[in-house]
């Protein structure tokens, strides 16, 4: 699918139940800059690890979601690219939830990039995770160390998410990662949007 059918496929309906997922990664702008070493003693995240890639967003006022590739699931660097690419009113913000361990909020503003990890001790076992401790400066914790989210816990307190709010969410680590997920965008009021787009994530 071209850039030209996705875009009139969102700006009709708040969620298009045919579209493909969202991938533009063909641009030609791929760089292997040689700093995965890193990552070469953790296995990227499966389709099956993966429940969901989403980005959320609002045109024209409306709230609009789709479902993106799995791969971003692997790729922190890909993933704000890809948002960046988002026409919406102000920006998008991506979710990512593996193997129902940890999410991601990612929300990308023209340069701007807000991002939340759930669980700082994702970055033991998953690229993206290690990625964003990367992005973050944070350093990666020892695999008996308590959870704790990293990242940017205002990122949505001026769509009414308060921070606390948002922490008491990322810290239940009894409920799976994908629920949560489901009751932050309940909380953004973008939860018809979010859902559709998560279950049309395995089709």
């Amino acid at each position: 699918m071209d850039e030209d059918s996705i875009w009139k496929g969102t700006a009709v309906n708040a969620f298009d139940e045919d579209a493909e997922p969202f991938d533009l990664k063909d641009d030609g702008d791929s760089d292997d800059d040689g700093d995965d070493d890193d990552d070469l003693d953790i296995d990227d995240a499966t389709e099956d690890d993966v429940d969901f890639v989403v980005a959320v967003y609002r045109e024209e006022g409306q709230p609009m979601a789709v479902p993106m590739d799995f791969d971003l699931a692997n790729d922190f660097d890909e993933l704000v690219r890809q948002l960046g690419r988002i026409p919406g009113d102000s920006g998008a913000t991506g979710f990512v939830s593996v193997g129902g361990e940890f999410f991601v909020a990612c929300r990308v503003r023209g340069r701007a990039v807000e991002v939340l990890l759930s669980d700082n001790g994702a970055a033991n076992d998953w690229p993206i995770a290690r990625d964003i401790m990367d992005y973050l400066n944070e350093e990666i914790p020892d695999e008996d160390d308590d959870s704790a989210p990293v990242g940017d816990l205002e990122m949505f307190a001026a769509n009414g998410l308060r921070a606390f709010e948002l922490e008491q969410i990322a810290t239940d680590y009894d409920e799976d990662s994908d629920e949560l997920v489901r009751q932050i965008a309940r909380k953004l009021k973008v939860a018809p949007e979010f859902d559709l787009a998560a279950e049309s994530f395995d089709d």
